[in-house]
C-alpha cells in the first residue's frame, strides 16, 4: 500500500468484502442463537393473544416513560439525540443512499447536506457528552466495561470521520475518507459480537416479553 488512493480502493475493495462477510456470518450466527435457546413450553392456557401485546410493548418501551425520564432525564434526551442522529446520517445521506442501493436495489430521496452536515455535528455532541457523562457519573462509571468504551470509540469514529471527510478537513482527501470507510467496516465487525448487536435484537426482546405478558393476560 503506497498511498492514501491505494489504502482507500483496499478499504472499498477486499477490506469491504472481508467486513461484510464477517457481519453477515456473525449476524446470522447471534440471530440462530437466539431463536434457537431452548426454552420451556408453556402449557398453560393462553389467557390472551402474543402478537398485538409483543407489537405494543415494542412501542411502549421504545418511547421512555415519564418514571424513566424523571430518573435518568440525560439519558433519554442525549442518547436519543445521538441514536436518531447517526440513523438520519447513515440512512439519508445520498452517497450512503448510493451505497445502499447498489447492494440491495432499494433507494430512497436524501436528506440535503447542510441537514445532513448539522445533524452529524449535533451527533458528534451528543457523543462527546454521553462518554463525559459515562466516566464521571459514580454509578455509571463503576459499571462501565472496556466493551462499553470501546464500541463508543467505534461509534464515534465513525461519525466523526464522516464529519472530517465531508468538509475535506484532512489531506489528501482520499485518506480520510478511507479511514471512514475502515472505521464502519471495523463496526461491522464488532457488530455482532458486541453490545452493538442491539441496534437489531432491542426490538426482538421487547416483542418476547410483550408476548409473554401478552400470554398470561397482563400487560406490560
Amino acid at each position: 500500500m503506497s498511498g492514501s488512493m491505494e489504502f482507500l480502493l483496499w478499504t472499498k475493495g477486499p477490506m469491504f468484502n472481508i467486513a461484510i462477510t464477517i457481519f453477515a456470518i456473525g449476524l446470522l450466527v447471534r440471530i440462530a442463537e437466539i431463536f434457537m435457546l431452548g426454552r420451556k413450553k408453556n402449557f398453560a392456557e393462553a389467557r390472551a393473544g402474543e402478537w398485538g401485546p409483543g407489537f405494543r410493548t415494542m412501542v411502549t418501551r421504545t418511547v421512555a416513560d415519564p418514571g424513566t425520564f424523571e430518573r435518568a432525564p440525560f439519558n433519554v434526551v442525549v442518547g436519543w439525540i445521538w441514536h436518531i442522529g447517526f440513523l438520519i446520517a447513515l440512512l439519508l445521506f445520498l452517497p450512503h443512499i448510493a451505497l445502499i442501493e447498489s447492494l440491495t436495489g432499494l433507494s430512497w430521496p436524501a436528506l440535503p447536506n447542510p441537514v445532513i452536515s448539522l445533524v452529524t455535528s449535533v451527533t458528534l455532541v451528543a457523543l462527546i457528552a454521553t462518554l463525559v457523562h459515562r466516566m464521571t457519573h459514580p454509578v455509571k462509571k463503576r459499571i462501565s466495561t472496556v466493551e462499553d468504551y470501546v464500541v463508543w470509540a467505534v461509534v464515534f469514529a465513525v461519525v466523526l470521520t464522516g464529519w472530517l471527510a465531508y468538509y475535506r478537513l484532512v489531506n489528501p482527501y482520499p485518506l480520510v475518507l478511507g479511514m471512514h470507510i475502515l472505521s464502519a467496516e471495523v463496526m461491522l465487525i464488532l457488530l455482532p459480537f458486541t453490545k452493538l448487536t442491539h441496534i437489531f435484537t432491542t426490538f426482538i426482546a421487547r416483542w418476547y416479553n410483550g408476548a409473554a405478558f401478552g400470554r398470561k393476560g397482563v400487560q406490560s
